[in-house]
């Protein structure tokens, strides 16, 4: 018979003999169950250990020996295939074998191979496949590794897709900065977060102020408790349907394991009252927990009965010295170090040679820039400070210098100007617009300047702030200077004709003048007690005297219209003659004061 082709012998991976490829099937079957019956050990049966799996005993495969034993030692090489070892207890060369097919890794394991593979791509070279690199020779590298690892660290959080502010909120209440006064320590809010016991809660506070990263603390603490489940939508991207569907899974999560739903809507106020009255039965009975995150005054903007359900926690504009905080933790995160004094000698900070990238290092002022320049809104300090910090690096990698300092002509380089919160559709337009009048009405022409400017370089409408100075003119400034409404009127036409930005200046003098003018609210008080006595009038209003009526007909005229009325210009001396209903003869609504004119 004509020899077998090699094509056609097949190895065996338990005992590894060759077989004839149409029998290795049915021999496969045989050897593996020959194996298990092996592997019961007579001694674990008397001793009531569990059994443990011996190696199949066949003819040792050379390939496979210098798996087991270093060549030449004389210790037996194991004859099994990794596959089926897995590392097991009692089984030789378990520790020996390099593990690529096994499952589950030791901690020294994995943290060895760690290092391994971060130190060979570090250095640019592979190790060859079965060389083993020991520890001490991880350990032997530079001093330098560890700052270049830092270096890393540093490029990946900046270059990162995420803003610096995404990456940089906190989990935990202790790095959860400026917000002492509602969640301090001993305060009811904080006791009631630390213990779980959240109620429906409306967090009402400017833009970066904290209120999403609040909703992602309690997130994370309800998560490590496993007693609460968190969701998290977006009024600006979320429909009703989507609503009802959160809340039936908070039903059902409620009824089948006792699990609360915290129920988190972010820019709460866009939802509309109709959209809005959806929550109320359920914060009402309890199936879910909503807390909700507006920047507009939630008095406004969310329904009284759905606010009466939640309690209102309102989140102050962050001080400077809580961004001062925020900003040293990102600043330790990003391993970049702070310059007590401006101009330091370069040759008195520590150079790392031996990381590829610049080391990094921040003035003090720069610092403190930021946190006066970012009007306490974390999320603007934060980005400003990686603008600054990414312009620098590339700057750095042009020029190949290895330090990078960021100045604070840098950072003001970065931001340009102050960033102005200024909502002119919401609470802080009127918030101005009050302010400016009060401070006109007390003759501080300074401060009337300045929230003039907050208003104007906020974005405001021009034409609204004259109308409300042509209003003030009359109201405040009144008869004490009849010309203060003249100049009111002419500068909302000025503002009319020319527009922004030229129109500033009328606005301001307009602003000026009606600050130092005399003020008398005369004939303001007057009217409002003409309307007091219309509203407080009981019966029906008595009619207009005869004597003062028109007659343009002969009927009217024959009734009595304008009998008795005296004409003025036809007498030479005063006329006396009633001008008031007779109900309300002698009736004065001025009632003057020396301040009053």
């Amino acid at each position: 018979m004509a020899q077998e082709s090699s094509s056609d012998i097949v190895q065996c991976p338990v005992c590894l003999r060759d077989f004839k490829a149409a029998d290795i099937n049915s021999h496969l079957d045989n050897c593996l169950l020959q194996a298990e019956v092996n592997e019961q050990e007579p001694e674990s049966e008397s001793s009531g250990e569990p059994p443990r799996k011996k190696q199949c005993t066949a003819e040792p495969c050379p390939a496979m020996s210098s798996w087991g034993a270093k060549e030449g030692s004389g210790a037996p090489s194991t004859s099994v295939f990794s596959l089926f070892q897995k590392g097991k207890p009692g089984t030789t060369g378990a520790s020996d074998a390099p593990g690529f097919f096994s499952s589950k890794r030791t901690t020294f394991e994995k943290s060895e191979e760690a290092g391994h593979f971060a130190n060979n791509h570090k250095w640019g070279k592979r190790s060859a496949p079965g060389v083993d690199v020991s520890g001490d020779q991880l350990r032997s590298k530079p001093a330098q590794d560890g700052l270049a690892t830092l270096g890393t660290q540093t490029r990946e959080k900046l270059y990162d897709s995420k803003p610096l502010a995404e990456k940089m909120r906190p989990c935990t209440l202790d790095d959860y900065f400026g917000q002492n006064k509602v969640l301090g320590e001993n305060t009811l809010l904080r006791s009631l977060l630390e213990t779980q016991d959240i109620p429906s809660l409306m967090l009402w506070g400017p833009p970066g102020c904290g209120k999403t990263t609040l909703a992602h603390i309690i997130a994370t603490n309800s998560k490590k408790s496993g007693n609460s489940r968190f969701v998290t939508l977006s009024a600006t991207s979320t429909s009703t349907s989507e609503v009802r569907e959160v809340i039936k899974q908070a039903q059902n999560e409620l009824k089948l394991f006792k699990r609360k739903t915290i129920l988190f809507i972010d820019e709460i106020h866009r939802f509309n009252k109709s959209q809005q009255d959806t929550f109320l039965p359920h914060v009402e009975c309890g199936t879910i927990t909503l807390i909700g995150a507006t920047t507009e005054n939630p008095s406004f903007q969310v329904n009284a009965a759905l606010l009466s359900r939640c309690r209102v926690i309102v989140l102050e504009k962050l001080s400077v010295e809580a961004m001062e905080s925020i900003l040293a933790r990102a600043l330790d995160s990003l391993g970049i170090q702070v310059l007590e004094q401006e101009g330091d000698d370069s040759a008195s900070i520590r150079d790392i040679s031996g990381s590829s990238e610049p080391s990094i290092y921040i003035e003090q002022k720069a610092l403190s820039t930021i946190a006066h320049l970012c009007d306490g809104d974390a999320r603007a300090g934060l980005n400003g400070l990686q603008l600054a910090v990414q312009s620098r690096l590339s700057a750095a990698r042009l020029g190949q210098l290895k330090q990078v300092i960021v100045q604070e002509d840098h950072i003001k380089e970065g931001l340009q100007r102050s960033h102005i919160l200024y909502d002119k559709a919401g609470e802080e337009h009127y918030n101005c617009i009050s302010a400016l009048h009060k401070s006109m009405r007390g003759s501080d022409e300074n401060a009337a300047l300045y929230w003039l400017g907050r208003m104007l370089e906020g974005g405001e409408d021009p034409l609204y702030v004259a109308r409300r100075l042509v209003r003030f003119a009359s109201e405040d400034v009144g008869l004490a200077d009849p010309m203060a409404l003249t100049h009111a009127v002419a500068a909302f036409q000025g503002c009319h004709f020319i527009g922004m930005p030229e129109c500033e200046v009328l606005l301001a003098q307009c602003a000026v003048y009606l600050a130092r003018a005399p003020k008398s609210i005369e004939v303001y008080s007057a009217y409002n007690r003409v309307k007091e006595c219309l509203k407080s009038h009981k019966g029906p209003l008595p009619p207009v005297p005869l004597h003062l009526r028109n007659a343009p007909t002969k009927l009217m005229k024959s009734l009595g219209y304008a009998k008795g009325y005296k004409y003025n210009p036809s007498f030479t001396e005063p006329v006396e003659q009633d001008y008031l209903p007779e109900e309300m003869k002698g009736t004065n609504f001025f009632q003057r004061k020396p301040n009053n004119f």
